[in-house]
């Protein structure tokens, strides 16, 4: 099992990563971070997509789709934006986001290795 530092430095070596984090979506939070910088702030991004979660969760529960989130895409000019909802035991709340240089990323396996990374997370 690895923490959540370990988890975030196998993220930030998917190909074309500029950073990611694990947030706290009831808070707003980042629980921890990697990479970033001047290209993009993070906690500023954790606290934006936690408002893209909720106001997507809200949605489901006035469709009443009884279907759980496993991530999603916001696809920018020059990037991609994964959010990955945890679903492990002790992860409820929590998301993994993942933002990658849409020229270098491969989407499909950042999505499987994102995956793989939340199986192996504990908080």
């Amino acid at each position: 099992m690895a923490n959540t530092e370990a988890a975030l430095k196998e993220a930030a070596t998917i190909e074309g990563a500029i950073g990611a984090a694990l947030v706290d979506y009831t808070s707003g939070m980042a629980l921890g971070t990697i990479g970033g910088g001047k290209e993009l702030d993070l906690t500023v991004a954790a606290a934006g997509n936690t408002d893209v979660v909720r106001a997507k969760v809200r949605a489901m529960e006035m469709l009443g789709l009884k279907e759980d989130i496993e991530d999603i895409l916001i696809t920018l000019g020059t990037q991609y934006h994964l959010i990955r909802l945890l679903k492990a035991r002790g992860t409820n709340g929590l998301f993994l986001y993942l933002a990658l240089s849409k020229d270098r990323a491969n989407l499909a396996m950042a999505r499987h290795q994102l995956k793989k990374i939340e199986a192996e997370l504990e908080v």
